[in-house]
């Protein structure tokens, strides 16, 4: 969000009164709404361009936020370090799209399900408008990786920038759950003069408890950092039972606290969005920072048509500086 997604704080100032958009609910989205996984979005010119989970990854076009269609991919074919660092690779996962140093930045998760051999990859572009002869998109490979004997995982990143104009990126999923490195603001690489492996969130561990955290989104806001996460289970359907929740800190690098103060790194989190009725396992969210007020965008999966996957969007309130749904989408 460059106006953006997963936020570029340099483009839109921050206020810390209170944000209340229309109670109305949002206009029913339309077109190629459908399939789309792990979204983040971005304003370029006059367009939104929304990049979501694809062997390629997908790329949806909109000027409105309402109507949407299928304008592309980013990559023709698997990025061939990718294909083969990670064993049994057949797909790029969960990318990002933020924008910083004149470049847009799209930072994508090269994996393979339920394990945590995974890498970090990050394409860059001048311009998201695919009739400009400066859109090219250029991937500059590996940024991180982990390993079996890691305890993190190389997944789902999302990048912020600090009130200094400093890049982080936060990422994880399962294991020990959010982790976060410090970037250079250059190369869009990991920083060489802070290597440290930052621990932001995570849940408890047992036989029945895997430690289900992932998906981090990381935005600014008044005298907050504010981390939402997804937690317990995607990708079953309408079985589903992603929910979001979130926590602030005065830090980037926390320590992230829940509106009753609990640690995030102690399983603490507020619930923002869970499932009902008909959508079912909303999750992998991003945030949008319009003028008129900040959007949730997140997929979910509609119960009235067999639990695929689908695009959602809605308006969020603050209310005493903790993020809301105004409109429940049930």
């Amino acid at each position: 969000m460059k106006i953006l997604c997963l936020w570029v704080g340099l483009l839109i100032p921050l206020v810390a009164t209170s944000q209340r958009p229309s109670s109305q609910p949002p206009p029913e989205l339309q077109g190629d709404v459908r399939q789309v996984h792990d979204p983040t979005i971005i304003k370029d010119g006059d367009t939104y361009y929304l990049f979501s989970t694809r062997a390629g990854i997908a790329v949806r076009c909109s000027k409105d936020l309402v109507v949407w269609r299928l304008c592309g991919d980013v990559f023709a074919h698997l990025p061939a370090w990718a294909a083969t660092d990670v064993p049994g690779l057949r797909g790029i996962w969960a990318p990002d799209i933020s924008y910083f140093n004149g470049k847009y930045h799209l930072y994508y998760s090269a994996s393979t399900f339920g394990k945590n051999r995974s890498s970090i990859g990050l394409a860059t572009n001048q311009t998201l408008d695919p009739t400009s002869d400066k859109y090219r998109w250029e991937d500059q490979g590996k940024v991180i990786s982990s390993y079996n004997t890691d305890d993190w995982n190389a997944i789902d990143p999302n990048i912020v920038i600090d009130e200094h104009g400093q890049p982080w990126m936060s990422f994880g999923s399962f294991w020990g759950g959010i982790k976060m490195r410090k970037l250079d603001a250059t190369t869009g690489k990991l920083s060489s003069s802070d290597t440290k492996l930052y621990s932001l969130a995570s849940r408890p561990r047992s036989a029945e408890l895997p430690g289900a955290i992932e998906a981090p989104v990381i935005v600014r806001r008044g005298g907050y950092y504010y981390l939402f996460v997804s937690f317990d289970f995607c990708c079953r359907g309408i079985n589903s039972t992603y929910n979001i929740r979130v926590g602030r800190a005065k830090q980037v690098t926390g320590p992230y606290l829940d509106r009753e103060n609990k640690d995030m790194m102690e399983g603490g989190g507020t619930l923002v969005l869970s499932g009902g009725k008909r959508w079912r396992g909303p999750g992998h969210c991003a945030i949008l920072r319009e003028q008129a007020g900040d959007m949730l965008v997140y997929h979910a999966y509609d119960a009235d048509a067999r639990g695929v996957s689908t695009l959602r969007i809605t308006s969020i309130s603050w209310e005493a500086d903790w993020p809301t749904v105004s409109v429940e989408d049930r």
